[in-house]
Protein backbone atom coordinates (compact mmCIF):
# COMPACT_ATOMS: atom_id res chain seq x y z
CA UNK A 1 0.00 0.00 0.00
CA UNK A 2 2.80 2.52 0.37
CA UNK A 3 3.36 2.47 -3.24
CA UNK A 4 0.88 3.01 -3.59
CA UNK A 5 0.48 6.68 -2.16
CA UNK A 6 4.68 7.19 -2.67
CA UNK A 7 2.88 7.37 -6.64
CA UNK A 8 0.09 9.30 -5.78
CA UNK A 9 2.21 11.80 -3.48
CA UNK A 10 4.52 11.59 -6.44
CA UNK A 11 1.96 12.37 -9.08
CA UNK A 12 0.27 15.05 -6.88
CA UNK A 13 3.09 17.57 -5.99
CA UNK A 14 4.26 17.71 -9.90
CA UNK A 15 0.84 18.45 -10.82
CA UNK A 16 0.97 20.89 -7.89
CA UNK A 17 4.31 22.67 -8.96
CA UNK A 18 2.62 22.54 -12.54
CA UNK A 19 -0.57 24.31 -11.70
CA UNK A 20 1.22 26.74 -9.52
CA UNK A 21 3.48 27.70 -12.28
CA UNK A 22 1.06 27.69 -14.76
CA UNK A 23 -1.15 29.79 -12.28
CA UNK A 24 1.49 32.45 -11.63
CA UNK A 25 2.22 32.76 -15.31
CA UNK A 26 0.22 31.64 -18.16
CA UNK A 27 -3.52 32.68 -15.46
CA UNK A 28 -2.40 35.27 -13.31
CA UNK A 29 -3.90 37.80 -15.19
CA UNK A 30 -7.00 35.67 -16.01
CA UNK A 31 -7.36 34.95 -12.61
CA UNK A 32 -7.10 38.86 -11.15
CA UNK A 33 -9.40 39.76 -13.52
CA UNK A 34 -11.41 37.22 -12.55
CA UNK A 35 -10.69 37.63 -8.59
CA UNK A 36 -10.28 34.09 -7.94
CA UNK A 37 -6.04 34.17 -7.74
CA UNK A 38 -6.27 33.77 -4.12
CA UNK A 39 -8.69 30.62 -4.29
CA UNK A 40 -6.31 29.81 -6.72
CA UNK A 41 -3.35 30.34 -4.73
CA UNK A 42 -5.03 28.38 -1.84
CA UNK A 43 -5.76 25.29 -3.73
CA UNK A 44 -2.14 24.83 -5.03
CA UNK A 45 -1.19 24.79 -1.06
CA UNK A 46 -3.14 23.08 0.56
CA UNK A 47 -2.25 20.55 -2.10
CA UNK A 48 1.51 20.96 -1.50
CA UNK A 49 0.50 20.67 2.30
CA UNK A 50 -1.47 17.54 2.05
CA UNK A 51 1.31 15.95 -0.96
CA UNK A 52 4.02 16.27 1.55
CA UNK A 53 1.72 14.67 4.59
CA UNK A 54 0.62 11.53 2.16
CA UNK A 55 4.28 11.22 1.46
CA UNK A 56 5.37 10.79 4.91
CA UNK A 57 2.57 8.48 5.60
CA UNK A 58 3.76 6.48 2.48
CA UNK A 59 7.20 6.47 4.47
CA UNK A 60 5.30 5.23 7.60
CA UNK A 61 3.58 2.34 6.12
CA UNK A 62 7.21 1.14 5.64
CA UNK A 63 7.89 1.04 9.24
CA UNK A 64 4.43 0.70 11.07
CA UNK A 65 1.84 -1.95 9.91
CA UNK A 66 -1.27 0.10 10.85
CA UNK A 67 -4.64 0.30 9.16
CA UNK A 68 -4.76 3.86 10.50
CA UNK A 69 -2.17 4.59 8.19
CA UNK A 70 -4.26 3.67 4.99
CA UNK A 71 -7.24 5.60 6.42
CA UNK A 72 -4.76 8.65 6.73
CA UNK A 73 -3.78 7.96 3.53
CA UNK A 74 -7.05 7.75 1.72
CA UNK A 75 -7.99 10.67 3.58
CA UNK A 76 -5.40 12.59 2.39
CA UNK A 77 -5.54 11.65 -1.46
CA UNK A 78 -9.56 12.46 -1.49
CA UNK A 79 -9.06 15.57 0.49
CA UNK A 80 -6.92 17.06 -2.37
CA UNK A 81 -8.94 16.05 -5.26
CA UNK A 82 -12.17 17.21 -3.44
CA UNK A 83 -11.10 19.95 -1.74
CA UNK A 84 -8.39 21.45 -4.21
CA UNK A 85 -9.83 20.01 -7.19
CA UNK A 86 -12.93 21.77 -6.07
CA UNK A 87 -11.20 24.91 -6.24
CA UNK A 88 -9.13 24.61 -9.81
CA UNK A 89 -12.23 24.00 -11.18
CA UNK A 90 -13.98 26.69 -9.38
CA UNK A 91 -11.77 29.15 -10.68
CA UNK A 92 -11.37 27.55 -14.17
CA UNK A 93 -15.58 27.85 -14.94
CA UNK A 94 -16.84 30.05 -12.14
CA UNK A 95 -19.05 27.55 -10.76
CA UNK A 96 -19.81 29.18 -7.24
CA UNK A 97 -21.74 25.77 -6.32
CA UNK A 98 -18.51 24.36 -5.93
CA UNK A 99 -17.76 26.20 -2.82
CA UNK A 100 -20.06 23.97 -1.35
CA UNK A 101 -18.20 20.90 -1.89
CA UNK A 102 -14.86 21.81 -0.72
CA UNK A 103 -15.62 21.64 2.85
CA UNK A 104 -16.04 18.40 2.63
CA UNK A 105 -12.14 18.02 1.34
CA UNK A 106 -11.32 19.88 4.44
CA UNK A 107 -12.65 17.63 6.37
CA UNK A 108 -11.00 14.35 4.98
CA UNK A 109 -7.80 16.70 5.27
CA UNK A 110 -8.90 16.88 9.22
CA UNK A 111 -10.02 13.03 9.56
CA UNK A 112 -6.54 12.52 7.67
CA UNK A 113 -4.52 13.94 10.60
CA UNK A 114 -6.85 12.66 12.83
CA UNK A 115 -5.85 8.94 11.88
CA UNK A 116 -2.19 10.12 11.83
CA UNK A 117 -2.56 11.11 15.33
CA UNK A 118 -4.28 7.91 15.94
CA UNK A 119 -1.46 5.90 14.04
CA UNK A 120 0.87 7.71 16.61
CA UNK A 121 -0.63 6.81 19.49
CA UNK A 122 -1.45 3.37 19.17
CA UNK A 123 2.53 2.83 17.63
CA UNK A 124 3.48 3.81 20.86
Amino acid sequence: MHKLFLIISSISGLLAVALGAFGAHALKDKLQASGTLDTFQTAVQYQFYHTLALLAIAFLMTKYESLWLNYAGYSMTFGILIFSGSLYILCFTGMKWLGAITPIGGLLFILGWVFLLVTAVKSL
